[in-house]
């Protein structure tokens, strides 16, 4: 064993290897550097390399080198280990300098003894919040929540007047302005009247917009600040200004609803519900529950109370902090963004209400669409060569959308938006599906189908107890939708999910969860009734809990 002069913690050892080649024998030494920095297996390579050391014992040298440098490295941890003990006892080393690098390197890096990391304000809110909203101070939480919508419903009714007065009135101008084309005004003034009242629209809509976005945003801080010291009156038992301020304002969620409001009631509502028990060994009992209505009506408030209302708020309220959130599968198109389809629907809803937990829908939609350019940029860096295509040219095409706008996502895909402001849901699961989902040949391999099975899968690990999915995989009827058409869709869905639900038992353990199947409003009875009696069978249902018909 020689010492490196070049490196002083570096020893050069011999590596002695014997084998025989026929009738010779053959000795191959190689001196290593240790500690070896190298992986092994790439040294056994180059030595089998350089060396033009046969294949029959390229085995019996990499096992040989591997016990070589294994041997050496202990051998020479235990010398130092030894030199070090001398160290100590000849009194070369300070014991209590020793004692405190120790301590410090043991408390910086273990975890037990770190320290905590500094809580942030949005978990500060969040336990008081939940604190609160389980205490007697709930039904003030609701009421003033109650009150913030009240308010931003009417700042949206008063938009909704006035861009329809201007729609009114630029249409009347338009009217004038045809009527003498061809005489007074030629197809240039058309276009620049046009022009004109697009930018007054644009300038009108973005007013509304500003002054929405300045509204919801002094709601969520003055929310926030009543809460937090709400929170802290509480704490003091000797404060007697504290019932005054639970009692903020009585309750506006009794109210009887005005003539104009009952129009939402007047479709008929129709819910028939199940029990079932799945699994091969232990069984989980479930609930399914068909439902037909609009699937934003899940997400909706009555802005006058009415049947329920107030149970439907206190019980989203209360899960909000909770193992027992809800979710729903919103069907949308290949782009992020909240500008066309049911997609601005929604948007249009989740802007009634005033957020106070979670950032607003625009803002959650501009991280998700970071995402996807950042995981589109890595997936087009690590492709080191074009991959085959299992489909042909359906692949190809969904390959060039991507590459034409890396933004998009593909059929299948899903983000995932969060909400305290809506009406029964806590998580919404915007699913891509494309036109392919209204033909009628699918399979169980569709990209939408497929989604839904990564959507259960996210509801098991992150405590999503009650999932709603739209049951034909649309949200509106068309004329190609017939009754064969609804009926092998629906079996192919139930067969689907209850497939999907008995692999939750490996992802979750076994929890009880609540699976709504939502069919669209514009479906008829006597078609509800043909899907309520099909998914007992597919399910082999235990009981029937209720059957109930609203209005």
């Amino acid at each position: 064993m020689k010492k490196n002069k070049g490196k002083v913690n570096t020893t050069e050892k011999e590596f002695v290897f014997g084998f025989r080649a026929g009738r010779n024998d053959c000795v191959l030494k190689v001196p290593l550097q240790f500690p070896v920095q190298e992986n092994v297996s790439d040294l056994h390579g180059r030595l089998m390399l350089l060396h033009k050391i046969p294949c029959f014992v390229e085995n019996e040298l990499k096992s040989t080198l591997s016990t070589f440098i294994e041997s050496e490295t202990i051998q020479d941890y235990d010398r130092e280990a030894e030199l070090a003990l001398q160290r100590l006892t000849t009194g070369e080393v300070d014991i209590n300098q020793l004692t405190n690098t120790w301590a410090k390197a043991y408390s910086e890096t273990t975890l037990e003894r770190a320290r905590p990391e500094e809580p942030s304000w949005d978990e500060d809110f969040a336990d008081v919040y939940h604190e609160l909203i389980h205490s007697p101070a709930s039904d003030t939480l609701l009421n003033l929540e109650h009150n913030y919508f009240v308010s931003v419903s009417e700042l949206i009714s008063e938009r909704d007047m006035e861009l329809k007065k201007l729609q009114e009135r630029q249409a009347t101008e338009m009217d004038k302005v045809m009527q003498e084309l061809g005489k007074t005004m030629t197809d240039q003034d058309v276009n620049a009247v046009a022009s004109q009242h697009f930018d007054a629209q644009q300038v009108l809509e973005n007013k509304w917009a500003n002054e929405l976005k300045q509204v919801t945003h002094i709601q969520k801080q003055e929310y926030q600040e009543w809460v937090i010291k709400l929170h802290q009156d509480m704490q003091n038992p000797n404060n007697s200004t504290i019932n005054e301020e639970i009692k903020v304002q009585p309750s506006q969620l009794t109210e009887e609803a005005e003539p104009g409001a009952r129009l939402y009631e007047e479709q008929r509502q129709l819910e028939e519900s199940f029990t079932i028990h799945l699994g091969a060994q232990l069984k989980t009992m479930h609930n399914l529950r068909l439902v037909r209505a609009n699937v934003l009506d899940f997400c909706k408030h009555r802005r006058h109370g009415s049947r329920g209302t107030k149970l439907r708020r206190l019980q989203t309220a209360l899960s909000l902090y909770s193992s027992s959130l809800c979710g729903l599968v919103l069907l949308v198109d290949n782009r992020v963004n909240s500008y066309s389809g049911i997609k601005r629907d929604f948007a249009t809803v989740s802007k009634e209400c005033t957020d106070f937990h979670f950032p607003r829908l625009e803002e959650q939609l501009e991280v998700v669409q970071q995402v996807v350019l950042y995981a589109r940029s890595q997936t087009s860096k690590h492709k080191d060569q074009p991959e085959v295509p299992s489909n042909g040219s359906n692949c190809e095409d969904k390959n060039q959308n991507v590459e034409k706008n890396s933004s998009n996502i593909l059929p299948g895909e899903f983000y995932i938006s969060r909400h305290s402001n809506l009406s029964e849901v806590h998580i919404v699961f915007h699913l891509c599906v494309d036109d392919n989902v209204r033909s009628g040949n699918i399979t169980a391999r569709e990209p939408a189908i497929m989604g839904l099975r990564n959507i259960l899968k996210v509801c098991c690990t992150h405590d999503v107890t009650t999932i709603t999915i739209p049951l034909l995989l649309v949200h509106d009827m068309s004329e190609e939708m017939t009754i064969p058409w609804c009926l092998r869709r629906a079996e192919l869905v139930f067969k689907c999910v209850k497939g999907f639900m008995m692999e939750m038992a490996s992802w979750d353990g076994g929890i009880s969860r609540t699976v709504q199947f939502l069919v669209p409003q514009s479906i008829s009875e006597e078609m509800f009734y043909q899907l309520s009696n099909m998914l007992p069978q597919i399910f082999r249902v235990s009981s029937t809990l209720t059957l109930t018909s609203k209005r």
